[in-house]
């Protein structure tokens, strides 16, 4: 063990000189921090980040370098900024990637295959190209948790090869400044299996050990739970993830980012796998087809709630695309198109929109107040709507799921006229309206209403200089 310990970290030291010359492409803003408030994301000089990710898990087993670039450009023109991919996938021992590579020799994680990571070293770089930062899963959970029924492969994971492993992906990849480290992989840590948070802190000192604060990290947690239920208080945790899941409809993720942003100390969280795209609703133990699928309107819906609720970004997810589902491989949970056919869904082109709206005002300092909504709140989750203020109270945003009239209580803004916009999550059109007085109870009526029919209510204060947002989507585009 002593001699391959050995041999493992001389090719560290190797790869790391060698790859130090391998990402030159300019990174604009500088490395991504955790904003001064703990709200959020900012670069290096000041930039403020909104997180619109993507899920990409098998990106790197499934696809050829030529797809990749592909993937990538449909992303980028769709305002997409993160791209979340698996290095150790869940069948990484099951299967070669397209190029006939697996990622360790013999699974043993001090034995990496440099032909498989050269592979990752370009998918890397391709992002970096073009300004995308990568969530990197550094191994999918069931390599380091046997959970019953989920995952195939064994466990190959203990507390002293974690950290090595964690220090060789640290020396490869701490030079990248778009690299987001993410642990875990769709599981809880601690189980009726056992407590493996020491497995999963060793491989986080690992990379640290190597990058120190240059790169962000969080963990990826199972459905329903957030990362904070077993790693707030860790160093090495820099914000908080959660996963809502894709059991329910309009699952309540809001309630999950306002518990998170309770805690202490303070720490930015967001909703990093919602209900993906044209996944079947609630498809464990069976699926009952005539529970249907989720579409772009409840897509939307937990996206924006989230947000607006208190998160610094949101994941966006289609269930053909995290599988890249092709005519080679085997369909994982009845995904009913291929991943190319997904890749122009009708809600994978109106995420930009609310990328686009948070980023048309500060993102900083944000006030969830739901006291906002005087009258027309929801009974029920499905028709939860989520309202907060600007951090100067110079102006208010409010998520209807369910267009209705709304009554406003707009008294504790700025200034003594307010001017509002009814703005479209389906099509990033904005409505505006003449400057009226303000006031506790201000009635609001959507351009149409009913279920389908979300929408999305700015108001500002009438002296406010807020960008045009139709320019603003459009210089973007």
């Amino acid at each position: 063990m002593r001699s391959a310990t050995i041999n493992f970290l001389l090719l560290s030291v190797s790869l790391l000189v060698s790859n130090l010359t391998v990402a030159q492409s300019p990174w604009k803003h500088g490395r991504l921090h955790v904003t001064p408030d703990k709200s959020g994301l900012q670069y290096a000089d000041g930039t403020p980040f909104f997180w619109l990710g993507d899920t990409a898990w098998e990106l790197l087993n499934r696809l050829t370098t030529e797809e990749v670039v592909a993937y990538f450009d449909n992303r980028v023109k769709k305002g997409f900024n993160v791209i979340q991919i698996t290095g150790l996938s869940p069948e990484s021992f099951k299967r070669a990637n397209r190029y006939g590579q697996q990622p360790l020799y013999d699974g043993d994680p001090l034995k990496p295959n440099e032909k498989y990571y050269a592979r990752l070293d370009t998918i890397v770089n391709l992002a970096l190209e073009r300004q995308l930062v990568i969530g990197l899963v550094v191994t999918w959970g069931d390599k380091v948790v046997r959970v019953p029924g989920y995952g195939t492969d064994p466990v190959i994971f203990n507390e002293g090869n974690a950290k090595i492993f964690g220090a060789w992906m640290g020396n490869r990849y701490g030079q990248y400044a778009n690299i987001i480290w993410i642990l875990g992989g769709d599981v809880a840590p601690v189980s009726k299996e056992g407590d493996f948070r020491p497995v999963w802190r060793a491989m986080a000192n690992g990379i640290v050990s190597v990058t120190g604060n240059d790169q962000l990290m969080t963990y990826h947690p199972s459905g329903y739970q957030s990362s904070s239920k077993w790693f707030h208080d860790e160093r090495w945790l820099d914000f908080n993830m959660i996963q809502s899941s894709h059991g329910e409809r309009d699952a309540p993720n809001w309630d999950f980012v306002a518990s998170d942003l309770m805690r202490t100390p303070k720490k930015p969280t967001l909703d990093a796998e919602p209900n993906y795209e044209d996944h079947p609703v609630h498809p464990w133990p069976k699926w009952d087809p005539d529970s249907g699928y989720f579409r772009d309107y409840d897509v939307r819906k937990q996206l924006y709630r989230s947000v607006f609720s208190g998160a610094f970004g949101v994941t966006y997810g289609h269930h053909a695309l995290w599988q890249f589902v092709s005519e080679r491989d085997e369909v994982v949970n009845f995904a009913e198109r291929g991943w190319r056919n997904a890749l122009d869904r009708p809600g994978a082109d109106q995420v930009r929109y609310l990328r686009y709206l948070m980023e048309s005002h500060p993102l900083d300092g944000r006030v969830r107040d739901l006291s906002l909504i005087a009258e027309g709140q929801g009974s029920s989750k499905k028709d939860h709507a989520e309202a907060f203020y600007g951090m100067s109270h110079n102006y208010a945003l409010i998520y209807l799921p369910i267009g209705r009239r709304v009554t406003v209580d707009a008294s504790g803004m700025t200034g003594k006229l307010v001017k509002s916009y009814w703005f479209d999550p389906r099509t990033g059109a904005v409505a505006g309206n003449s400057p009226v007085q303000k006031s506790s109870a201000m009635t609001f009526a959507p351009p149409s209403i009913g279920p389908g029919n979300d929408w999305v209510l700015i108001i500002e204060d009438a002296k406010s200089n807020f960008p045009n947002f139709v320019s603003y989507k459009n210089e973007r585009r």
